[in-house]
């Protein structure tokens, strides 16, 4: 393969178009998506991740498309689709499988291709492998070769960027690992690791966001233990990190696209070998239940005990599944939203990073267009910390509610605010 290889990124997602950007900066790229919407907006340089700024976007040389023709006479193929899960929490392959699909009917004799996916230990070379083989009928290993080189984009991170974090690569060669290392060495001062093989590799990536789930449930756990002694976790969290060696994790709804699907994949390789994975699946199971939690412990603060009463107006602020990102996938703050709901409550939501038609597409949800500040709400309940709503006044807030109603600060995000005489302030 030659010294400036002709490289193409498959999924031009939140982690596929920085990805691609930033090889441009080296190599000739070709980024391609099959939702051909996505690749226009793109083209017309804005993506509506806010990973890469638009101006930036304006002045790359990458070729974006959505025509699988394209993808003919590339030497390298970076694989960057999602992997989600089924209804029933299995491991969902099916866009990795449509990528081998389309990487194989393009791809030619010496081509490398590198999964950047998030997948369970076997998956790139049992799974994808065979698969490339059968639509291109070439011979895996000899004809083509695999990769793996595990995404680490944090959505909203601008410190941890592709330009500075360190990659991990692995090849199915001593020489594919080491043209990996060179090529996503080349695009970070993070530098290049090459892991010991692709299995190595796959399980690096898939323990991280397991790792950070189960640190999330027990901080989410102690809160719940906490709220039934009438103390805050965000104030004991304060106290206990002033020790030196104290992780820094915080409690709250847990979500989206990564940490809240990834550990599914670790327990059901687990499962596939005869292993009880209890830590893992104990911790999914403290952050799916928290949502229902939080709205059990608002609903105690607004609604008088033993008392039923009357349908309430609720305002919940924030959707997306983190904070300063528009992402919608997985988040839980539907779950919370639904639980309000079943009481017969009227919830309003807002969120000015979220997408109003996919909110309505994919969770039937009719954002506000704008906040307004005097709406009379028996609860204002601050479900995503975003920079808007940080910098809110108590009075702002307060103006929201009805006299005696509820401020809900699941994030903790107002704490130490000066709030009105009077107001109701609760947080997890």
């Amino acid at each position: 393969m030659s010294k400036n290889p002709k490289i193409a990124v498959i999924g031009l997602g939140y982690v596929g178009l920085p990805l691609a950007v930033a090889l441009s900066r080296r190599y000739s790229v070709t980024g391609f998506d099959i939702n051909t919407l996505r690749v226009q907006e793109i083209k017309s340089g804005h993506d509506r991740t806010g990973e890469v700024d638009d101006h930036v976007l304006r002045s790359v040389t990458t070729s974006f498309t959505a025509d699988p023709a394209d993808l003919a006479g590339i030497d390298i193929y970076m694989v960057t689709v999602p992997t989600p899960v089924t209804a029933e929490n299995l491991p969902d392959l099916t866009p990795v499988r449509a990528a081998c699909r389309t990487v194989g009917a393009a791809m030619a004799k010496g081509a490398v291709v590198v999964f950047e996916s998030t997948v369970y230990p076997g998956v790139t070379e049992d799974i994808c492998g065979p698969l490339l083989a059968e639509v291109s009928g070439l011979t895996c290993g000899r004809d083509f070769f695999l990769g793996y080189s595990p995404e680490r984009i944090n959505p909203g991170d601008r410190e941890h960027t592709i330009e500075r974090i360190t990659k991990v690569v692995a090849g199915q060669t001593p020489e594919v690992a080491r043209l990996l290392a060179d090529v996503y060495g080349s695009i970070t001062s993070g530098g290049a690791f090459i892991a010991r093989d692709i299995k190595t590799a796959e399980a690096s990536k898939v323990i991280e966001n397991a790792q950070r789930d189960i640190n999330i449930a027990f901080v989410n756990e102690i809160a719940t233990i906490f709220s039934a002694m009438g103390l805050s976790v965000h104030d004991v969290l304060e106290a206990s990190g002033t020790k030196w060696n104290f992780l820094n994790f915080k409690p709250g709804l847990v979500g989206g696209h990564c940490i809240g699907v990834d550990p599914f994949y670790l327990a059901h390789c687990a499962q596939q070998l005869g292993q009880d994975p209890k830590v893992i699946l104990a911790g999914r199971a403290v952050n799916d239940d928290m949502a229902g939690f939080v709205a059990e412990e608002i609903l105690r603060q607004v609604v008088p005990e033993g008392k039923s009463g009357d349908a309430l107006r609720f305002l919940v602020l924030g959707l997306t599944f983190k904070e300063d990102v528009p992402d919608l996938r997985n988040t839980k703050v539907v779950d919370l939203v639904a639980r309000l709901q079943k009481d017969g409550h009227h919830v309003d939501i807002h969120d000015p990073m979220a997408d109003p038609d996919e909110a309505r597409e994919h969770y039937g949800i009719e954002l506000l267009t704008s906040l307004s500040f005097d709406s009379g709400y028996d609860c204002v309940i601050g479900a995503v910390h975003h920079s808007v709503y940080r910098s809110l006044t108590g009075e702002a807030l307060t103006d929201i509610l009805k006299p005696r109603g509820v401020l809900a600060d699941i994030k903790g995000m107002w704490r130490g605010m000066d709030l009105p005489a009077g107001a109701r302030y609760w947080q997890l």
